[in-house]
């Protein structure tokens, strides 16, 4: 079972480096507990050619006009389609918390937020682990930089995200669980950054929210 960072939940609660009062405390343990619960935490992935061209890069036979991607996986050799979500449960847990307890359901978003990273990285060390030899580049996800989120569908479709994870998009091209990621993978032979991603491939750096990527 993968449990909640409980610092990256912190982080995402706002509070910096500083440790919470006594009474936060004690709710960020039992909100802990009761996402970790909720959780069915489920991924998948899908190994694709990968040609780099001008203004955008071509995984498979589907092509996506976007500068940062194509930068971002300069020297990749292929790619990997890239889906994770935390199920349903979370998404229940979070909407029963914001029908009356604000503080509860803020503390269940930085909790859950936490959560989907850790299952991510975990996933990303599993999926590092079938390359011997090679190196996965951090995540990129529509919605980063020029990478459309109107892409969220197609890399959905073909995923077979619905089927596998139950992992889909809404008309606004908004996950669904809520608490879920996509993202394209660069596979390399050369090292780069580590597999992280989040805070590692965004721009947004004055994000009050952002974790330190020196």
């Amino acid at each position: 079972m993968i449990h909640v960072p409980r610092e990256e939940a912190l982080r995402y609660l706002g509070c910096g480096g500083a440790q919470p009062d006594e009474a936060t405390a004690a709710l960020l343990e039992a909100r802990i507990r009761a996402v970790e619960e909720a959780a069915d935490p489920r991924w998948t992935a899908l190994e694709v050619p990968l040609t780099l061209c001008p203004g955008g890069a071509e995984l498979g036979d589907w092509s996506i006009r976007s500068e940062k991607l194509r930068a971002h996986l300069e020297g990749c050799t292929a790619a990997l389609l890239f889906g994770a979500t935390l199920g349903v449960g979370v998404d229940r847990l979070i909407a029963r918390s914001a029908a009356g307890r604000v503080a509860q359901a803020a503390v269940d978003q930085a909790v859950a937020a936490a959560l989907i990273e850790a299952v991510c990285d975990d996933a990303c060390d599993q999926l590092a682990g079938q390359y011997p030899g090679k190196y996965l580049r951090p995540r990129f996800s529509p919605g980063y930089g020029d990478f459309p989120l109107t892409d969220q569908p197609e890399l959905l479709r073909r995923l077979d995200g619905p089927r596998k994870i139950g992992l889909t998009a809404t008309d606004s091209c908004l996950l669904a669980p809520i608490k879920s990621v996509t993202a394209v993978i660069g596979v390399a032979d050369t090292p780069g950054k580590c597999h992280a991603g989040g805070c590692a491939t965004c721009s947004k750096t004055n994000c009050a929210f952002r974790r330190d990527t020196k």
